[in-house]
């Protein structure tokens, strides 16, 4: 039997390491917009904190540096080495 679960809730946190938050907001600095999380307090050796609100803005700046796109980009592709099976099966079915 299929497994008919359309959706699989996951947390901010999981979002923003799989490096898609940054990639997500490189299209939307184009337009001058960015999801931005704004941290209670945050570890920059373990890149996590706690998140107290995520909402969009419009921003002034655009893009970022580039040690920040390409641990970006490492990141989607660990998420995708690790994903791949299930989602091209999630595609095809």
């Amino acid at each position: 039997m299929k497994d008919k679960k359309m959706v699989t809730k996951k947390t901010w946190q999981e979002f923003r390491e799989t490096g898609l938050l940054l990639f997500i907001n490189q299209m939307l600095h184009l337009f001058g917009w960015a999801v931005v999380f704004e941290y209670e307090s945050f570890d920059n050796k373990t890149d996590k904190g706690i998140i107290k609100e995520i909402y969009p803005a419009r921003v002034k700046f655009r893009g970022f540096h580039e040690e920040a796109v390409g641990e970006s980009y490492k990141n989607i592709t660990k998420y995708l080495d690790k994903n791949i099976k299930a989602l091209v099966k999630e595609a095809n079915d």
